[in-house]
């Protein structure tokens, strides 16, 4: 299942992840990651956010994980694949597993290379697409890895990592869902009085984990 907006609705979406990045090196040795002016001189301001929930749109029947600011009320939903919602799931239940799963292999190489995963940075959408920024420390220098959010996220839970978003990225969410809570929501999208996206409760989360193969958490399946 690739990683989608909620195309073909009725309603407006934010954007998906990239379906596949591979982890370039896009940093340099002690380059100043945060805080960088961008194209244009204007400076951006990141936003530490928290992993409020996942969800499921039950349109599409695809995963969401939802991002809330620490001081704020402003959410970003970004629709994911269920290889990493599994992978962020378990890591919000606590679970445990007697081998080393992706996220956990990702950690433990990191860490048996003398790096440090420092944040997690969601940068930027572009063509209905988001990007983030895996911020490392190794050796005093300062690198940038491309990620998806999905996996930046999962990853970051794990090592404790503090997570952030573009500011301007949680203000276009929240005129979205303002305009999509004006025009009646998912209601008006002939959908009756299904949520577009509605939250897994304790019960339904270890439900649909007991369901999954320990082997196929970390599995990005297109």
């Amino acid at each position: 299942m690739r990683e989608r907006p909620g195309a073909g609705t009725g309603r407006r979406r934010s954007a998906r992840e990239p379906d596949r990045r591979c982890g370039v090196l896009v940093g340099a040795p002690g380059r100043r990651v945060p805080g960088r002016p961008p194209r244009g001189g204007l400076l951006q301001v990141l936003v530490e956010v928290k992993v409020q929930s996942l969800a499921l749109d039950r349109t599409t029947n695809t995963p969401v994980v939802i991002l809330q600011e620490l001081d704020g009320e402003r959410v970003l939903p970004i629709w994911i694949g269920p290889g990493e919602a599994s992978a962020i799931a378990m890591q919000l239940a606590d679970m445990e597993f007697s081998r080393p799963l992706t996220h956990d292999l990702i950690c433990a190489v990191m860490k048996g290379l003398g790096g440090n995963l420092q944040k997690v940075i969601i940068t930027k959408v572009e063509a209905s697409t988001y990007y983030a920024e895996m911020i490392v420390r190794r050796n005093g220098e300062v690198f940038s890895l491309d990620a998806r959010p999905s996996d930046s996220i999962a990853v970051a839970l794990r090592v404790a990592a503090r997570i952030f978003a573009q500011d301007d990225l949680l203000e276009v969410a929240a005129i979205e869902i303002a305009e999509d809570e004006s025009a009646g929501g998912a209601s008006a999208a002939g959908k009756g009085d299904a949520a577009p996206h509605e939250a897994m409760g304790p019960e339904e989360l270890k439900e649909h984990l007991r369901k999954l193969n320990p082997e196929d958490f970390g599995r990005f399946t297109p």
